[in-house]
């Protein structure tokens, strides 16, 4: 990832979300633009010996002069400036000032919560979040959320419609966020830093920059006054558990599975932030998912080897996630833990009395678990059938790869 792509994600959000607060979210397609065609001037015109000083400033400045070009050769110019006095002759120099970090900071966390309005479905705010503030491409979207492009277009359209006709003024995103959207905030960050730790891109497995993005932005919600729940924290807590493990999940032959894992080469650091977040977590009067996951990725980081894990604690985890966010990812995770508490026979009832919905029974997520468990079942012709299925529904190079790796190990021990 070169240090273009990175300034593109990093600053991305904060320049889309620093122009609508400051035009109207009525232009948010001229400001997607606008800021694509900065970052593609500066992907253009930046070598490591000519990149301004600022570079966030320069982007926002350009982007922001494309925009002001854009409208003053269009028909809706009279309509702009009778609307936002903010653009007469005498203000414009004034506006170009780029804006301050926290300004930035500020506006994006507006942006996060304008954007997960109670009134927008669920499924839209999390396509339009993604594409709007966080720059995934709707392949991108659609791969990670198992839906169709066609789907996640028809998503991210009904969230910008709304926001369209709702908030014609520049002026929504100077109120403050609505308490009540901070668990669809908290779902944008969850969503993107698990893209970066398993990436939905054919090519690239891992994307430290999108997890530490997500951290960047949950640090910064945390410390508004929007943001500091228990919740919020123990979602930075499980961030710091995963990201301890990041650089033992890959080596030079790929992906590299739990029990495979260099664990003196995890960061003691972020499992020590970990475990502070994790605790500051617990001062609330309730628990939510973050919690429990959170403490799921504890145990796998304070023990000493994968076959001393504590899978009973962890199944436990699992069942009190069922009730309190229940998902059939997480059911696959649960029958994971469960064979390696009680055996792969216990596993598979587990899956066997569940009714996958649609979306995971197409996955490569499905039919791998069920290959895994059915081979330390002995189940082998099923097993291999659903290994067959497994590698024809993954999209990425390095996920194939380690699936081939887990079923061979199997196939080795049957010889």
């Amino acid at each position: 990832m070169n240090s273009i792509e990175s300034l593109y994600r990093h600053e991305y959000g904060h320049l889309v979300a620093i122009l609508t607060q400051r035009v109207g979210v009525q232009h948010l397609v001229l400001i997607q633009d606008s800021v694509q065609q900065a970052i593609e001037k500066a992907i253009l015109k930046w070598t490591p010996n000519t990149t301004p000083s600022n570079p966030t400033g320069w982007l926002y400045l350009t982007a922001f002069r494309f925009f002001l070009s854009e409208q003053r050769t269009s028909k809706q110019k009279n309509h702009l400036l009778a609307q936002n006095p903010i653009f007469t002759d005498n203000q414009i120099e004034k506006l170009e000032e780029p804006p301050l970090k926290k300004e930035l900071s500020d506006s994006l966390l507006r942006m996060l919560f304008l954007s997960c309005d109670d009134k927008i479905p669920a499924e839209s705010q999390l396509v339009f979040t993604l594409k709007s503030l966080c720059g995934f491409s709707i392949s991108a979207i659609a791969t990670r959320l198992l839906i169709s492009e066609e789907n996640a277009y028809k998503r991210y359209g009904r969230a910008k419609l709304f926001l369209k006709q709702q908030h014609t003024s520049a002026s929504i995103l100077h109120n403050e966020p609505q308490p009540s959207r901070l668990a669809s905030v908290l779902r944008v960050l969850y969503v993107l830093f698990t893209e970066g730790y398993l990436s939905s891109h054919p090519e690239t497995a891992i994307r430290k920059d999108l997890c530490f993005e997500a951290i960047r932005l949950a640090l910064l919600l945390s410390k508004s006054e929007w943001g500091n729940t228990p919740e919020c924290t123990a979602l930075i807590a499980l961030m710091y558990f995963n990201i301890a493990r990041i650089q033992a999940r890959h080596d030079t032959l790929g992906l590299v599975l739990l029990a495979d894992q260099d664990r003196s080469t995890w960061d003691q650091s972020s499992i020590y932030k970990a475990l502070e977040y994790l605790n500051l977590s617990t001062k609330g009067n309730s628990i939510s998912r973050y919690h429990v996951e959170a403490g799921i990725a504890a145990t796998h980081c304070i023990s000493p080897s994968f076959a001393a894990t504590k899978w009973e604690n962890i199944v436990k985890a699992y069942e009190l996630l069922a009730q309190i966010a229940p998902s059939p990812l997480h059911t696959l995770n649960h029958a994971i833990a469960t064979a390696e508490y009680r055996g792969a026979g216990a596993a598979l009832i587990l899956l066997k009395a569940t009714n996958p919905p649609h979306w995971l029974s197409c996955s490569y997520h499905w039919y791998a678990v069920m290959s895994d468990l059915q081979y330390r079942n002995v189940q082998i012709s099923e097993a291999r059938e659903n290994a067959a299925k497994a590698l024809e529904r993954t999209n990425s190079v390095h996920i194939e790869k380690l699936l081939h790796l887990r079923f061979e190990r199997y196939e080795q021990a049957l010889r």
